[in-house]
């Protein structure tokens, strides 16, 4: 990866032998490894394995999980917030684990459409939940520094199942708090 990073930097007329280079194909291959490190996480073992018996069937949400993705079309980084929720069947998952799954999903090269539904079915097929949503909001940096250059665009999707999809006042519960 470094050899790459160096024909890079000298096709865009870069001195690779100038101080301020000198090591920066090192870094940039550590940086895409850290970047893409979710493509060898598995997110159901990290689910499954932190599961234990429902004694609740209440909402159970983690608003504002931080991430940094890669976009798949530009390898540039979209980065926001998730909200991920459930309502439990006969399973819960420590809090913690919602967090992590979107971590694991989000260091992959991505597009914030597919990274929501991937969520969304790793919780389906874990936790069996009566209803699950994964809500996400991002700023794309191929949207801010390049193509039509808006700054403050922010992408949302949503991807939700069961009782989210039915009953909607869950869906305002879990992303505003009132229902």
């Amino acid at each position: 990866m470094e050899t790459i990073v160096r024909e890079l930097l000298k096709a865009i007329g870069e001195d690779v032998h100038r101080p301020g280079l000198e090591k920066t194909p090192e870094r940039v291959a550590e940086m895409w490894r850290e970047l893409t490190s979710g493509s060898a996480c598995d997110p159901y073992p990290l689910l499954a394995d932190a599961t234990f018996p429902a004694d609740t069937k209440g909402m159970v949400v983690c608003r504002d999980i931080d991430f940094v993705s890669t976009c798949e079309h530009h390898l540039l980084p979209f980065l926001g917030k998730a909200t991920v929720a459930y309502l439990p069947g006969d399973k819960l998952v420590g809090i913690s684990k919602l967090a992590r799954v979107t971590e694991c999903f989000a260091r992959r090269l991505q597009v914030q459409e597919r990274m929501g539904q991937e969520i969304l079915d790793a919780m389906e097929g874990a936790l069996a939940p009566r209803g699950a949503l994964v809500h996400i909001e991002a700023i794309h940096l191929c949207m801010v520094a390049r193509g039509v250059r808006l700054p403050n665009a922010r992408m949302v999707t949503s991807h939700m199942s069961g009782l989210f999809e039915s009953e909607p006042k869950w869906v305002d519960l879990a992303l505003r708090g009132a229902v």
